[in-house]
Order: C-alpha cells, then sequence, then structure tokens
C-alpha cells in the first residue's frame, strides 16, 4: 500500500494520484475509496485491474493511459458514473460491446495510440459522448451506428487506415472539430454542409481529388489538406458525345420535379412508394439550372478561393466538386466550372 493510497483512505478523499509508480498492479484496498471521483493510474505498467474497483461507483475520471493493457478491463463497464476515460497507449486490440453498453455517463474516450482495429455498432451507447479520439490506431472502418453519437464535438481519427467514411456521420451536428489525417481517404461524403458548426477540418495526407458539392458553405476557420492528390486546373480539349438519357433517369427527373410542387398527386403519392423514395433520396441538383437529377451526369469542379469564398486567411484554391444535369448547362456561357476529365 502506497503512502498516497493510506493518506487517501484516511482522509476519505475524492481523488488519488498513483500515475508514474512502477505499479504493475492497482492496490486492492483502492477499492475502500468509495468517494473517490478521480483516479489517476497513468505511467505505469498495470496490466489488468481488480474486480473489486466496481465498488467506485462515484468514479467519474480514470486515467489508465501508457500502462501494459492488452483488452479493455471488464470492470470499467460496471462504473456507470464514468465521465472521462484515458487508455491511450496500450496494447488494446478490441473494444468490448458489453463494456461500452456501461459507459452510457461517458463524455470523453481517448483511445490513442493502440492496436484497434475496428470500433462495434454497440459504439451508439455512448450517447452523451463529446469528445472521442481513436488516433494512431488499426481502423479500417467506421460503424454507421456513430451517428448516434450527436453530442459529440470533437472526433480524431487521425493516423489510421480508414478508405471512406460512413454518410451518417453528418448526424453528428455538434462536431466542431473533424481530424481526419494520414489515412486512405479518397472523397468525403456527399452532404457534409450539414456539419453547420464545424470549425476545423484535418483532412491533410490522404488521397482526396477534390471536396464535396457545397463544401465551401461549411464555417471552417481552420483547414489542413496538404498531401493530398487534388484535380488541377489543367485545360484539355473534351468530346463531348450526344446526350442520351436512359428511360429510368427521365422518369426520375420528371419524378423529381413533381415531387417540389405539394399539391401535386406524385409528391401525395410518393410515401406509399418507400423502395421508390429511397431511390430519390440519393438524387442530386444541377448547380446551375436548379433541376433535379438522379445520376451523376458530369462530374465537374469549382475551384474555391479559401480567402475569397470561405473568408479565411489563406489565399490557396481548393478543388469543390459540382454537379450539372446536363449538356446544356454545362456549355451555357458565365459558369466556372469545369468537366474533369478521367485519364
Amino acid at each position: 500500500m502506497t503512502e498516497s493510497t493510506i493518506r487517501a483512505l484516511y482522509s476519505r478523499a475524492a481523488s488519488l494520484n498513483l500515475s508514474s509508480r512502477k505499479i504493475k498492479a492497482v492496490p486492492r484496498c483502492v477499492s475502500r475509496l468509495t468517494n473517490l471521483s478521480v483516479l489517476l493510474l497513468n505511467n505505469n505498467s498495470i496490466s489488468a485491474l481488480p474486480a473489486e474497483l466496481l465498488s467506485l461507483q462515484h468514479l467519474a475520471e480514470l486515467n489508465l493511459g501508457n500502462n501494459a493493457l492488452k483488452e479493455v478491463p471488464a470492470v470499467l463497464g460496471h462504473l456507470e458514473s464514468l465521465k472521462k476515460l484515458y487508455l491511450f497507449s496500450n496494447q488494446i486490440t478490441v473494444m468490448p460491446p458489453d463494456v461500452i453498453d456501461g459507459l452510457q455517463n461517458l463524455i470523453v474516450l481517448n483511445l490513442n495510440h493502440n492496436q484497434i482495429q475496428i470500433l462495434p455498432p454497440e459504439i451508439k451507447s455512448l450517447s452523451r459522448l463529446r469528445h472521442l479520439s481513436v488516433m494512431d490506431n488499426k481502423l479500417e472502418e467506421l460503424p454507421a451506428e456513430l451517428g448516434h453519437l450527436t453530442k459529440l464535438c470533437e472526433l480524431n481519427l487521425t493516423t489510421n487506415k480508414l478508405s471512406w467514411l460512413p454518410q451518417q456521420l453528418y448526424q453528428c451536428k455538434e462536431l466542431t472539430k473533424l481530424h481526419v489525417a494520414r489515412n486512405n481517404l479518397t472523397s468525403l461524403p456527399e452532404g457534409i454542409k450539414a456539419l453547420e458548426k464545424l470549425q476545423v477540418l484535418d483532412v491533410a495526407g490522404n488521397k482526396l481529388s477534390m471536396f464535396p458539392v457545397e463544401f465551401h458553405l461549411l464555417p471552417l476557420k481552420e483547414l489542413y489538406y496538404e498531401g493530398n492528390r487534388f484535380v488541377r486546373c489543367e485545360p484539355m480539349s473534351s468530346v463531348q458525345d450526344a446526350q442520351v438519357l436512359m428511360l429510368k433517369e427521365l422518369v426520375a427527373r420528371f419524378v423529381l420535379r413533381e415531387d417540389r410542387n405539394r399539391s401535386s398527386l406524385v409528391h401525395k403519392m410518393l410515401p406509399h412508394y418507400p423502395l421508390l423514395t429511397a431511390l430519390l433520396a440519393n438524387s442530386s441538383c444541377c448547380a446551375l439550372c436548379l433541376d433535379p437529377f438522379l445520376t451523376t451526369w458530369l462530374e465537374c469542379v469549382r475551384f474555391i478561393s479559401l480567402k475569397k469564398d470561405m473568408k479565411m486567411r489563406s489565399s490557396k484554391t481548393i478543388p469543390v466538386r459540382t454537379l450539372l444535369c446536363s449538356y446544356r448547362c454545362f456549355n451555357t456561357d458565365g459558369h466556372s466550372y469545369y468537366g474533369v476529365a478521367t485519364r
């Protein structure tokens, strides 16, 4: 038993700092400190936690960073008062669903510098989470259930192996900071405009060719995008074939136009055809004529000035994806959209 633990026992302390003590096991007597709200165990060689710690039902902050944990201790799933949990710099490979289910009051979760390959769908149980950091792991994908974390303010996924992000991420409308640098992203999902509070975005060191539609409408204050494969404004000759729309596209455009009129029969009947409604949910609007269309006809790009269009300090320009519905619109004079050539 350490001197710090003895003093804490006698004083009925609310916090205990056992960080950097070279301990390999948590003293079992810590479980008698039932008033503890803060327990710091970081920078040790701890490989497991005693089950007796479940008596710490008032514990709000637990720091287990920089230890020798190979798995998340099961006892954590019983500490329902936990609001801040730090598990960085261990050897954790999995986040157990049963542990996550018991952490519903968690506000901060730090899993940096581990070997986690996947976050389970049960992550949606952390409905009060505001800060999630899984930096420097081996994540290859994210669950769609991440979209249930509607109070999330900051998400750090830097240095993983992500090749795509789920569309549901944009349901986290409280996000102010999103860090996804040094991954394998080739694109960001469309609909990013929904993140109306996003101020910091870091996508440096990926494989992006352009930013999503309406990206320039975000209220960003900081944007980091170095080390991507963005398209360049290099004039090239184009070969324009005659535009031939399939019957599916023609019908879809008609239905989409009619659906805008709330008094139309199409608008009234669409709710009775959920499969059709789901299909049309993937439609887009032409940036020029504003008419709706279903299938991307031509991938275009607009070069946005960060200073002029997004009110940022940088004088650089970025490519933002733009969708047009037809050759007629593309050939209209006076616009600043460019077709993207495939090589």
